[in-house]
């Protein structure tokens, strides 16, 4: 290897170490110190050496060896058989079979091998850089429009009477959803951009590297990423929303934000609670409507969490995670740490992946590529399901070993902040049994819990105090009820998956029930979660697939 000197020349150094090289070996094509030429030679001492002055040097190619014949070279390659051959293996069990020679394999791949590394270079990724700067500025354009959005609600706010101070709140809180959700999924295609430029370029250092070499191996085990760069992610098309107003003073006040409406007269304060109530239920669609079922080989179905807009990850009975989009392509996978399988998968509001290993007692989140552990359990005490908060909590839902006790902790990073396990008599707020506790968190800061141990769904408020049970009675169902995951919307509903009745129950906030989603073929809901567009994504526990359901207008 050539190493530059403190003077204006290059000195050639030796293959095997660090001193200045004086021969060379033709048949190996290997610089050499005078030390070293013993040493090359006993260790190859069944392998012809020429040696020669390191000026009278020959380049040539350097071919593999043999497997099956020692001191030969394989300068030829067995079409047949698809396999290197030397003159000995030409005469014996490949005689008669049709050949070609190495150095035409060597010099074709060579010559696709450089064009594919031009375009790469000067075409591919100067293209992602362009779209990487694109993408920075939407994520600059959405900042600045969400900073107007808010200075206009704030503004708007003081025409507002206090008792309806809760509308504002809730606005707040679905501009803040649209924003995460939004910014998520365009810093995930951000990431999917700028990732592979690190990548590109390293793939054109390492072919300039094999494009130097002679060793036909390097250039003929060569594998092509060309095609997979050439499929740039599909560009992110934003969707900004606006903020509607109407001020009569006196009058009547109205606010609108997507499919989010709310308006004031002048009334009592028992009138406006029952308008308020009645916008909860005008917005659920008479019929719920399914949009396409997705087919994600994922058999039996456990656990769905939605990302971006049209992405879901899905998990089973093994380690691996899966991100499918709305066509049922796999978009990405992630092999677990689990020994068996993650007991619950998640996002935050960052797009991250974050499963629970029960086995483990870890929660472990996903960073580009790479597992990071969050949070480690109590001794005894083993994770289960899971949900992130908008203020950028854990929840987490765990069991002792023999599932007699079962609690939720709230996680601030590494820090515990919060324990529910009791009510204010002492007793547990939760059943003992062999299913794990499912949980989410409102937008007022509710805890909505599905204990499938106690076939009931229990709500307490962010003190942990328990402020309502709902047992599934109110829907007179066929069959008992038999609620499996649990989520929330943008409107503080909960919704809740019940496996026995294929359907799923809507409660609001207060666990008045609403209505049923029935009619969408959803046999054994198991997964649920909800995109940025509010579509429920049910998953199915024995076909493995996934409907995604619009509910809402």
């Amino acid at each position: 290897m050539a190493t530059p000197t403190t003077w204006a020349q290059e000195v050639i150094t030796c293959d095997l170490c660090v001193k200045p090289t004086q021969q060379f070996c033709n048949n190996c094509q290997l610089s050499l110190c005078v030390d070293c030429v013993s040493k090359h030679v006993d260790k190859l001492k069944y392998q012809q050496h020429d040696i020669v002055h390191f000026k009278d040097r020959k380049i040539q190619l350097v071919f593999p060896e043999c497997e099956f014949h020692s001191n030969q070279r394989c300068e030829a390659h067995c079409q047949q058989c698809d396999v290197p051959v030397c003159l000995k293996c030409i005469l014996g069990s490949h005689n008669g079979h049709r050949y070609r020679g190495m150095s035409d394999i060597f010099n074709g791949k060579k010559k696709k091998l450089e064009k594919e590394t031009k375009e790469i270079e000067s075409t591919i990724i100067p293209r992602y850089r362009k779209k990487n700067e694109e993408t920075e500025n939407k994520l600059s354009i959405i900042m600045a429009k969400f900073d107007e959005l808010d200075k206009e609600k704030e503004k708007h706010r003081k025409y507002w009477h206090q008792e309806v101070d809760t509308i504002f709140n809730h606005l707040g809180s679905l501009m803040k959803s649209i924003k995460e959700n939004l910014l998520a999924a365009l810093n995930s295609h951000q990431s999917k951009i700028k990732n592979q430029i690190p990548d590109m370029t390293q793939t054109v250092q390492q072919n300039k590297e094999i494009l130097k070499s002679n060793n036909v191996s390097a250039v003929t085990n060569y594998k092509s990423k060309l095609v997979e760069y050439r499929n740039m992610p599909t560009d992110f098309d934003v969707k900004l929303p606006s903020l509607k107003t109407n001020t009569v003073q006196g009058r009547e006040l109205s606010l609108e934000l997507e499919e989010y409406k709310a308006s004031l007269t002048q009334t009592t304060l028992s009138s406006l609670t029952e308008e308020v109530s009645y916008l909860s239920i005008q917005k659920l669609l008479e019929q719920a409507k399914s949009i396409t079922t997705i087919p994600t080989g994922v058999n039996p179905l456990y656990n769905v969490a939605c990302v971006g807009v049209d992405e879901v990850w899905v998990s089973g009975d093994n380690k691996t995670i899966r991100r499918v989009d709305i066509h049922g392509s796999v978009r990405d996978t992630v092999t677990t740490t689990c020994p068996d399988w993650p007991g619950d998968i998640t996002v935050t509001r960052q797009g991250e992946l974050v499963y629970s290993d029960a086995h483990k007692r870890t929660v472990n989140i996903v960073r580009h590529g790479r597992t990071e552990t969050l949070i480690t359990t109590p001794r005894g005490w083993h994770p289960e399901q899971l949900c992130c908060t908008k203020s950028g909590d854990i929840l987490v839902s765990m069991c002792t070993t023999d599932t007699s006790q079962y609690k939720i902790i709230r996680y601030q990073g590494h820090t515990e902040k919060q324990e529910i396990e009791r009510d204010e008599d002492g007793e547990p707020i939760y059943k003992r049994g062999i299913y794990p506790l499912r949980v989410v968190e409102n937008n007022n800061g509710d805890i909505c819990v599905s204990d499938g141990n106690a076939d009931t769904v229990v709500v307490v408020d962010k003190s942990g105090r328990v402020r309502f049970r709902y047992d599934g009675t109110p829907a007179r169902r066929k069959k008992s009820f038999y609620p499996r995951h649990i989520v929330t919307n943008s409107m503080s509903q909960i919704i809740v998956a019940d496996n026995n009745n294929a359907c799923l129950h809507i409660l609001d906030q207060n666990g008045q029930f609403l209505r049923c989603v029935d009619n969408c073929g959803l046999d054994k809901p198991q997964g649920l979660s909800v995109d940025s567009k509010g579509r429920l994504w049910v998953g199915l526990y024995k076909s493995g697939e996934v409907k995604v359901i619009q509910y809402m207008k």
